[in-house]
């Protein structure tokens, strides 16, 4: 089947299967590979991307659900995500980094949403992505800190 996808702003014309999970389009087709494919059932967040700026697990939705919507991944651009790369760099958030495009995507979406999040809201927003190496006290912290780093740019 032939379909269009909307990828961080560009066009992208891919011959798919109608039950191809929105994941696989993304990477294989598209060759967008920063999107990780974790568990295949929505529970770990490794395949976290934007849906019309809704967070979505991209293993668990149909390519076919995607279309006509914005899908914005990791390797987009946006305000808060560039704010969201600052501080994970100067935290040293990633340790073996697998996870982290999924909880930079959740990241997104919860500054998206909360201009300044309590701890409270990073808990609830970071809840759904699971990182192995439990790096978790280091992205809340870089979640802070992309605040601190975008009010000082306003």
């Amino acid at each position: 089947m032939d379909i269009n996808l909307s990828i961080n702003g560009k066009s992208h014309a891919v011959q798919v299967q109608e039950d191809m999970p929105l994941l696989w389009a993304i990477r294989d087709i598209v060759g967008l590979t920063g999107t990780k494919f974790g568990c295949g059932v929505s529970q770990c967040g490794a395949c976290s991307v934007l849906v019309d700026g809704r967070l979505t697990k991209s293993c668990s939705v149909s390519v076919l659900d995607a279309v006509e919507k914005e899908i914005f991944t990791i390797e987009g651009n946006s305000e808060n995500l560039e704010f969201l790369r600052q501080a994970w760099t100067d935290g040293n958030v990633p340790q073996c980094g697998y996870c982290q495009s999924g909880q930079l995507i959740a990241a997104t979406s919860l500054l998206d949403t909360i201009e300044n999040p309590t701890d409270k809201d990073i808990d609830k927003a970071m809840s759904a992505n699971i990182c192995r190496c439990g790096t978790y006290t280091r992205i809340k912290k870089a979640i802070h800190t992309a605040v601190k780093l975008k009010n000082q740019t306003l």
